[in-house]
């Protein structure tokens, strides 16, 4: 393994824009932790999730900072090794002393670094999709979850297509436990499940579970699969002529800008649902590509996962303002007050209970590599992880539930 790459990099647009060298952190900076894939093989979501929260720190420092102190962040690359994660989290937190961090993709790296940062009372910004059930007053978890996304997309799914899926996941926890939010839904709505059957995250051969997908005759599939070995699967898909016999439903493609990997007749026509498109047709989605075009060059790169982080370091900025601090306890007790941003995905809002986000989703269908709206849903609560979490009553909660469906 080449020598892990560890990035000092101030907040600013024109030293950033400059391409300066790392500069030491001023006395008084509020330091942000920001430890992602940005190589290796969930480098598709990590490189545009970095720009992101970037780009937020370049404009928070360009307006004043927050508490009149200018924001550093000191960022890491974990080249998709959770081992990294584990070994930076603490770097982050013991060392480095942050004041916030905002980080991981996989849950695998969640869990590697929240336990770190719990017990050194460093505040975690937890910005990505995902499969809902984690409990603790130190993270804030603003990503879409599985009963957000999966109680619209498959109601459309099922009315415009049949009753009988078919569903193909990642087999770990995301997977596994969307899988059962799918099969829920499905069933809530009058259908049935043929078969779910799950994959290791590197698996690309799909050859054998098409032809089970053939004998089965479902009336759709659902798509649960993740990270660039999955991708396989639609262009196999693809290539045996089955994405014009039985259309798709996907609650992970598009996420990572997959949509735009594709070719047109591999990716037309796949449904899916999430808080942020490009498509979208509104003044802060419009507001938010035209700066990243500004800074960045082009829009290519952007997708949900990168949206979220930017929402993500925009929320804990409106906790610092509204404590008047940046002490750990002071922000997450202003951020339980519920507090909201207009982001580049619509309104998003702190729900105190679970410390997850309740925000708008959108049904989307890939057309010419673009992610259309079809129809919009306001404000869907986190109704999962309340079904378990209640940091109201219970503020000592340090757990990740396997919600019970």
């Amino acid at each position: 393994m080449s020598q892990t790459r560890r990035t000092f990099i101030l907040g600013g647009a024109a030293s950033a824009a400059a391409g300066s060298l790392p500069a030491i952190a001023q006395t008084g900076d509020i330091k942000l932790g920001s430890i992602l894939d940005t190589s290796g093989l969930f480098d598709i979501y990590g490189k545009p999730m970095d720009q992101a929260v970037q780009m937020a720190i370049d404009e928070l420092n360009a307006a004043g900072g927050l508490l009149g102190r200018k924001i550093t962040k000191i960022a890491y690359d974990t080249q998709s090794d959770m081992a990294l994660y584990t070994k930076f989290g603490q770097q982050l937190a013991r060392s480095d002393k942050v004041d916030v961090v905002h980080g991981g993709i996989l849950s695998a790296s969640r869990e590697a670094i929240r336990p770190t940062l719990r017990k050194e009372k460093v505040l975690y910004f937890y910005n990505v999709q995902y499969e809902g059930g984690v409990c603790d007053r130190n993270i804030f978890c603003t990503g879409i979850t599985p009963a957000q996304q999966a109680e619209v997309l498959l109601p459309y799914a099922m009315k415009k297509w049949g009753k009988k899926a078919y569903v193909l996941a990642a087999d770990y926890n995301y997977g596994q436990i969307t899988s059962k939010w799918v099969r829920k839904y499905v069933k809530d709505n009058g259908g049935t499940t043929a078969q779910v059957d799950f994959f290791p995250l590197d698996v690309a051969d799909f050859n054998s579970t098409i032809k089970k997908i053939q004998d089965a005759k479902p009336d759709f599939v659902v798509s649960v699969l993740v990270g660039g070995a999955h991708m396989s699967f639609y262009r196999q898909w693809a290539a045996a002529g089955m994405n014009t016999r039985i259309p798709m439903c996907s609650t992970t493609l598009g996420a990572g800008n997959e949509q735009s990997v594709l070719t047109k007749a591999e990716g037309d026509g796949i449904l899916t649902a999430y808080n942020f498109s490009r498509e979208l047709k509104n003044p802060s989605t419009m507001g938010f590509l035209e700066r990243w075009t500004k800074k960045y060059g082009n829009t290519n790169n952007v997708h949900e996962l990168a949206a979220a982080s930017y929402q993500g370091v925009m929320l804990w900025a409106e906790g610092v303002k509204k404590a008047k601090s940046i002490k750990q306890a002071d922000v997450v007790k202003a951020l339980e007050s519920g507090v909201s941003i207009v982001g580049p995905g619509g309104k998003i809002t702190i729900d105190a209970q679970t410390h997850h986000v309740a925000l708008d989703v959108h049904i989307m269908e890939v057309r010419d590599q673009k992610m259309n709206v079809m129809q919009s849903f306001a404000q869907k609560e986190p109704v999962d992880t309340k079904l378990v979490c209640d940091l109201k009553k219970n503020p000592d909660s340090n757990v990740q539930h396997e919600i019970k469906i």
